[in-house]
């Protein structure tokens, strides 16, 4: 059994920190102290909760605060001794960013700014945290072109606003890191599947479409060839994951190399969307064989919506090389979601009342 640790978690309630909480409860014995917003996810947010039976869990404290405001000492106090903290909330979708970029670099490097002071409070207080863990994305380094998979370390280079409001917010964590000795660690993360996922993202949207017999459009580069292509993993195995650097790992980051204290979180194998459009088309056949094959269209969305890339590439080898495996195939993993999601008592989470 771990060491018993307490863990401080942002964004609690979202779709990944809420498969954080699953896999803390079953995989480890700390406490999870939640801090969230609860802005207009509050809903689905609390559904979550529940869906795992997190809600009410005596191993979970749960805090409402607007992130973007500090933590007084009031209540730090409230929340009490933190061995690490896991700061994941964050606004997320590309599209959104890029029709209202504002908002993603004022919550995104703000709420970051907030928890950094938080944990530095702490220090001051005499009661430091082991480890500030910010929990990023492969975006940060913008478009891989074929065959490069970008390592530890390496130069940004965001293509749209909402890799930029992260690649600042990753900057704030070196600087606090190497300015006032916080213990900080950065992961980046491809793309990531799982159960109770908000139905505009890709995965409950092939559903959705396969279900209503409507035309699904994937992202293609300008000839409408060629799909653009993604790693993707379940989020069980991201928090495995996590777990595995907390637990197996002593780095932190370094100003004098920048590839330590940072792993990428990357899935096992590459799929273009198309392909994985069709894997998951073909794992819903198996249990609706009435429903029609996918009708899809490969479209140009490069061209119009420049922020959107084409590829994104991490290398995995890192946490490879010290001992970490993922616990589930990608494969596997699309099947149980897809079993999941089709559920009579789980339509909700495709938006299907």
């Amino acid at each position: 059994m771990n060491d018993k640790k307490r863990v401080l978690l942002t964004g609690a309630t979202g779709f990944v920190g809420s498969h954080i909480v699953e896999g803390l409860l079953k995989g480890t014995n700390w406490e999870i102290v939640t801090l969230d917003r609860l802005s207009r996810t509050a809903k689905n947010g609390y559904d979550r909760l529940r869906d795992i039976d997190a809600f009410d869990n005596k191993r979970v404290f749960r805090f409402q605060h607007d992130l973007n405001m500090p933590i007084g000492e009031g209540l730090r106090k409230e929340i009490g001794h933190i061995d690490y903290v896991l700061h994941v909330a964050s606004e997320s979708h590309v599209d959104r960013s890029i029709t209202d970029p504002v908002p993603f670099c004022l919550n995104n490097v703000n709420i970051t700014l907030m928890m950094l002071e938080f944990a530095r409070d702490k220090k001051a207080d005499g009661d430091a945290v082991e480890k500030f863990l910010y929990f990023s994305t492969d975006e940060v380094y913008g478009t891989a072109p074929e065959g490069i998979f970008y390592k530890e370390g390496d130069r940004f280079n965001a293509g749209n606003p909402y890799a930029a409001s992260k690649a600042a917010a990753e900057c704030f964590v070196t600087a606090y890191a190497n300015t006032y000795k916080l213990p900080c660690i950065i992961t980046n993360t491809m793309n990531i599947i799982g159960e109770r996922q908000d139905p505009e993202k890709y995965f409950p949207l092939v559903i959705n479409k396969l279900l209503d017999g409507e035309k699904l459009f994937i992202h293609a580069d300008p000839t409408k060839t060629k799909a653009g292509k993604r790693h993707y993993l379940h989020a069980r195995n991201i928090t495995a994951a996590l777990i595995f650097i907390f637990e197996q790992t002593t780095e932190v980051l370094d100003p004098e190399d920048a590839s330590l204290g940072r792993f990428n979180i990357v899935g096992e194998r590459e799929y273009d969307n198309e392909e994985f459009a069709l894997a998951i088309a073909d794992e819903v056949k198996k249990l609706r064989p009435e429903v029609s094959d996918l009708d899809y269209e490969l479209v140009d969305f490069h061209s119009s919506r420049p922020g959107h890339d084409m590829r994104y590439g991490l290398s995995g080898d890192k946490l490879k090389s010290i001992g970490f495996v993922y616990p589930v195939t990608v494969e596997e993993s699309i099947r149980r979601v897809v079993e999941w999601t089709l559920r009579e008592d789980n339509k909700k989470w495709l938006g299907r009342n």
